[in-house]
């Protein structure tokens, strides 16, 4: 039987599903990711003919797909701060990335070399590609959508995982072309840390950040502030150019071989600091969230089919102590660590340090770097990763409805007259 009738069936009834779930389980705790691991894990148990969705066998497609999927997310995530940036406005989002992120880094590639016994390459990528927060999968603990009210301000906690979750995606790149650049001439600092410096960390950080200015300036000027109004887009709806802008940064970035993550994020923040109240600004990011939705469920969906497929054959009781580590010790402690004598309070901190969500990014970077080095235990790698993603769903899925509304509540007690 040809299972491209399935498979178009599948999309249908998943892209409805998409749209109902989020309805649908209210404030249950229970996420959207988590029903669409489980049916995943479900169908490819049942029906045999489905393709192949191990991501190890199909690198290439995982990459892109999960590429595609990060950029669109880092588009609405930067399109739904409110908060302008600033030093002192993003100063807990400021500690989690210089403080936490490396030490998660160190951390999770100690525990790849003293525990799995894997060498320094594969340990740094795999610390690498845990490193960062997912935008993707953390929906239920980041802001909503843009207010109209440029008065009105997220929470902390909201506030510092969308803003996180939007940097320490790009963050994470020059960390991942050490564990590359370490897989093709050796761990000895000579043969690759001056290129790494001056290329992999200065040029491409320096250029992700001055294409994602230029560009959000000149698209927020031309979205705004054309001299005509037939070319002034904000006084037509048209959301997708979300999409055109999300392409557009990416591709350009790339080009010029800056970091597109990066780029994409601070094009989103760009064009949210013009004209902050106006109604266009969610047009934007509803059109994103939208297409972000489907691609998540889909991601998701495959990875449930990938995990009963061959993903996790050969799991070791270190592998899973180690991917166990990561959600409930390592970014914690970093997190707390991070966070001390910050000015958020005890609830925030601890709410912020546990929810370091990992997903379809850590999915992202470990396709990108096995199809770019030569890691030898690039399946060891492949399981722990796949075994925190899909714990993350199921931890993070369970705990964060429960967790925001105790911290909603206790803001609501504190700021009543």
């Amino acid at each position: 039987m040809d299972p491209t009738p399935i498979v178009y069936t599948g999309l249908g009834v998943s892209t409805l599903l998409a749209a109902l779930l989020p309805r649908l389980l209210g404030r249950a705790p229970i996420s959207m990711p988590m029903v669409f691991l489980g049916a995943g894990a479900l169908v490819f148990t049942v029906i045999d003919r489905l393709p192949d969705p191990d991501p190890v066998r199909n690198a290439g497609i995982t990459m892109h797909l999960t590429e595609l999927c990060v950029i669109v997310s880092l588009m609405g995530a930067g399109l739904a701060l409110n908060r302008p940036v600033g030093r002192r406005r993003w100063a807990t989002t400021w500690r989690l990335l210089a403080i936490t992120m490396p030490l998660t880094i160190l951390g999770v590639a100690l525990l790849g070399w003293a525990v799995l016994g894997i060498g320094v390459a594969s340990s740094l990528l795999l610390a690498a590609a845990l490193a960062p927060t997912d935008p993707v999968l953390a929906t239920e603990v980041q802001v909503g959508e843009p207010a109209e009210n440029p008065e009105t301000d997220e929470d902390e906690a909201r506030f510092t995982l969308t803003s996180e979750a939007g940097l320490n995606d790009g963050l994470a790149f020059p960390f991942t072309y050490a564990a590359v650049a370490i897989s093709a001439l050796g761990a000895a600092p000579a043969a690759w840390l001056p290129h790494w410096l001056a290329v992999d960390v200065l040029w491409r950080l320096g250029c992700g950040i001055g294409v994602g200015l230029l560009v959000g300036w000149c698209l927020r000027t031309w979205f705004f502030s054309a001299p005509s109004e037939k070319f002034r887009l904000s006084e037509h709806a048209e959301g997708f150019v979300a999409v055109a802008a999300t392409f557009l940064t990416y591709g350009l970035a790339e080009l010029a071989e800056g970091y597109g993550f990066i780029a994409v994020f601070v094009c989103a923040c760009t064009i949210r600091a013009a004209e902050r109240s106006h109604g266009y600004h969610r047009v934007l990011h509803q059109y994103v969230e939208q297409i972000e939705r489907v691609l998540t469920v889909l991601i998701i969906f495959l990875l449930g089919g990938a995990a009963v497929r061959g993903l996790l054959a050969g799991t070791t009781w270190r592998e899973v102590g180690v991917a166990l580590a990561v959600l409930l010790l390592v970014r914690p402690l970093t997190g707390l660590i991070g966070l001390a004598r910050g000015r958020t309070g005890p609830r925030e901190r601890a709410v912020i340090s546990f929810f370091g969500v990992r997903g379809v990014g850590s999915l992202f970077y470990v396709a990108y770097a096995v199809e770019a080095g030569r890691f030898a235990e690039h399946g060891t790698v492949w399981r722990v990763v796949g075994l925190v993603v899909i714990g993350s769903i199921i931890v993070h899925g369970i705990t964060a409805t429960p967790a925001m509304l105790f911290l909603d509540r206790f803001y609501e007690r504190h700021s009543a007259p």
